[in-house]
């Protein structure tokens, strides 16, 4: 994406002074590169993107077109997917809590229910009996130690008792079917991604005496990132291919002997892999000021539009200039980026080195992945998302900025 001083400003007069520049080109990349290195080992791989991370509805609609699922957490979500023309039999739908109203009309419609616990079985089953004619299509969550040092909250423990009665009152029960199984780890390091497949390989061979429709890996892998960005960590930040060498391979080579029409779908869940380095943030340098030999730079936005997870690490940054203002521009070392709140602890940047003057814009860059969706309507609403086209130079409002009305219309004064 070319940005420019003249570009920001441009949308600046329109929707304010901070404003999020979606790319929804790269989202498209990012899904048919990550499809590709799956594929390229084990065909019958299919990506279902995670809606809680962005549920932008033209990032969602872009996985639709492109024949992706969607996997959701919620009926809001799900009715996000509705309304962009998902098919239900392409929903499959996750989380620890469900609505049972959108458990019943999912199932109903041919769509996939990954079953968390038992008392969610339970509302299944009532549903199964109150429409006997109808066949339900359900997965079960699966829990296992992956050796990544975290005791996951999430699917049924497959060494439990509760995780064999769930699948034999699922045979028992004429009409549901059990036709796959779900795991989630949120853990991204590549070490520990070769026991997803390996767990849950495990319990196919154990429990299905035919190949399963899907097996889903769940999500949780890191996206593109600048040099910068990566620095910051101490280990290495996998590829695509490296999460595809560790899974697609041991699907490849455990149905090696399976007619290809029968191997069950391969289903990642990405939401960070695909669209964190699809969106920036924009901010304008509203004031710099010195506090007992501390300089900070107050931005018209917030730590928590780009980063709400509070993960401490500094987002890729680039400063755009005023050109009418370039007298006043000056060097900075160490100059710390405040935001607009009042918690003390918001900072968007720590330690930049370089020119600055009031006026400027700064551009974060990797600010896709959970910012539009967790960011609260503290002090301020969230800010508009444009998309910004190079080639045409073209601009799409995504989202409006959020007013007064958006926020206080459910309250009662």
């Amino acid at each position: 994406m070319n940005i420019n001083f003249s570009i920001l400003k441009e949308i600046s007069e329109i929707h304010g002074e901070s404003f999020y520049l979606l790319d929804s080109k790269q989202f498209k990349r990012n899904y048919q590169e990550l499809e590709m290195a799956f594929r390229d080992i084990y065909p019958n791989t299919h990506i279902a993107y995670s809606y809680k991370t962005n549920y932008i509805p033209k990032l969602c609609k872009i996985v639709n077109d492109n024949g992706g699922f969607a996997e959701v957490v919620s009926d809001m979500e799900y009715n996000i997917a509705l309304k962009i023309g998902v098919a239900p039999q392409n929903i499959y739908y996750n989380g620890p809590y469900k609505n049972p109203s959108a458990v019943e009309k999912l199932l109903l419609d041919g769509g996939t229910v990954n079953i968390d616990s038992n008392y969610e079985l339970e509302i299944i089953k009532e549903i199964a009996s109150n429409y006997p004619e109808n066949q339900l299509c359900v997965g079960l969550r699966c829990n296992f130690d992956i050796n990544d040092g975290v005791k996951s909250r999430f699917g049924f423990d497959v060494e439990s008792e509760d995780f064999t009665k769930a699948i034999n009152s699922i045979n028992d029960a004429h009409n549901i079917k059990l036709i796959g199984l779900h795991c989630h780890f949120a853990t991204r390091f590549i070490e520990t991604w070769s026991g997803r497949p390996e767990g849950m390989l495990k319990l196919v061979a154990k429990y299905f005496e035919e190949p399963p429709k899907f097996i889903s890996v769940g999500g949780g892998l890191f996206g593109k990132m600048a040099p910068s960005l990566k620095a910051q960590f101490d280990y290495d930040i996998p590829t695509y291919e490296d999460y595809a060498q560790v899974v697609a391979t041991q699907f490849s080579d455990f149905y090696k002997n399976v007619e290809p029409s029968k191997q069950p779908k391969l289903i990642i869940e990405p939401g960070s892999a695909l669209v964190g380095d699809a969106m920036k943030f924009a901010a304008k340098v509203i004031n710099i000021k010195d506090i007992r030999g501390k300089k900070i730079a107050t931005l018209a936005g917030s730590i928590y539009n780009i980063n709400p997870t509070l993960n401490k690490k500094n987002p890729p940054v680039q400063v755009f200039h005023n050109v009418n203002n370039k007298d006043k521009l000056e060097m900075y070392t160490d100059l710390d980026f405040g935001g607009y709140t009042c918690i003390e602890s918001d900072y968007l940047y720590r330690g930049f080195d370089g020119e600055m003057a009031v006026g400027d814009y700064v551009l974060f860059d990797n600010v896709g992945s959970y910012s539009v969706v967790l960011k609260p309507p503290f002090i301020l609403p969230n800010f508009a998302v444009v998309d910004y086209d190079d080639e045409s130079k073209t601009i799409e409002v995504i989202k409006h900025r959020e007013t007064f009305n958006d926020v206080f219309q459910t309250y009662e004064f």
